[in-house]
């Protein structure tokens, strides 16, 4: 197989991260703690009420509780996290596989709208490498899911490809397409930074639902008739479009393992993300687990490099 792909071992961590901010659609404020894993935790959400731990959900698709305008996973009690996109991108886009996320709230911190905060954060205390192989799902056969005009496909590829097309009515966003072979890198300097955004129609209808109660010019890219009511405007050219990528590389991620395969989605979002895993997972003869060559064990943080990866007996 092609050595594309980056990392044969298993990350977490360095140091525990600790963070704060507010709640996009709740408004509430929010403590997250990100606290290294041993290798084969996978991301795992530890939910706490009053400084106890009382629900741990995997983020995996199998979890998804609802899809409206961001992803909520939850256990079978009705314990709820909401909005965990930004989060799983950083990771899943920076190559982190194990983590234990502590909160305190039914909704991760919208930050600045993007994943730019908790990507800092982890660059700030560094990734270590665990001794286990990383494990992947990798695909095997082409699947595929639409829905009113919208839909998504995952192909087999030796690495993981996302191709991602919008197509807004609004003169502001209209059509808009990027391709990447997805890698830190990329993710770091060309997705992290793309924010959130909406339409100010669109607002007191969200309002009056209880949604976006916590969203504001600081952490929204907001679309006015004619312009961006930002006063620093945007962040990237098709800033639009690269956000639907972070969200995708986020709900991808709840495959529960990187993926190896190939993504395009046209007019996607949420749900149409959450179709195509449940359209892979679907069938077992769709996919398989795949895992990198053994290698020497190191307790330090290191750059990961490219791979060679292997399918698991």
């Amino acid at each position: 197989m092609s050595n594309r792909f980056i990392g044969a071992r298993q990350t977490t961590l360095a140091r525990e991260i600790q963070l704060t901010g507010t709640g996009v659609h709740s408004g509430a404020p929010v403590s997250l703690t990100l606290h290294p894993a041993e290798a084969d935790t996978g991301l795992r959400f530890l939910v706490t009420k009053r400084g106890k731990v009382i629900s741990e959900i995997a983020a995996h698709v199998a979890n998804v509780k609802n899809l409206t305008l961001c992803t909520v996973i939850g256990d079978g009690a009705g314990t709820t996290v909401g909005t965990v996109e930004h989060l799983l991108a950083a990771l899943r886009g920076l190559s982190i596989d194990n983590l234990y996320i502590e909160i305190d709230s039914k909704e991760v911190p919208i930050m600045d709208g993007s994943s730019a905060v908790f990507v800092d954060a982890i660059d700030r205390v560094g990734i270590r490498e665990l001794s286990e192989p990383r494990k992947y799902i990798k695909v095997l056969k082409p699947v595929r899911a639409e829905e009113n005009g919208c839909w998504g496909t995952l192909e087999p590829h030796a690495g993981f490809r996302m191709d991602v097309e919008i197509d807004f009515s609004s003169p502001i966003i209209g059509n808009q397409r990027l391709q990447y072979e997805m890698s830190p890198g990329i993710f770091r300097h060309e997705i992290s930074r793309a924010r959130t955004f909406g339409f100010m129609s669109d607002v007191e209808k969200l309002w009056k639902a209880g949604l976006a109660l916590g969203a504001d010019l600081t952490n929204t890219v907001a679309i006015g008739e004619d312009k961006i009511m930002n006063k620093e405007g945007l962040r990237y050219p098709q800033e639009f479009v690269r956000h639907k990528m972070l969200d995708a590389v986020g709900d991808l991620a709840l495959a529960g393992m990187p993926l190896l395969g190939a993504y395009r989605s046209y007019r996607g979002g949420h749900r149409l993300n959450s179709m195509v895993l449940q359209a892979l997972f679907a069938d077992a003869s769709n996919w398989e687990i795949a895992q990198a060559p053994r290698a020497r064990a190191t307790r330090s943080p290191v750059h990961l490099v490219p791979q060679t990866v292997v399918a698991a007996e």
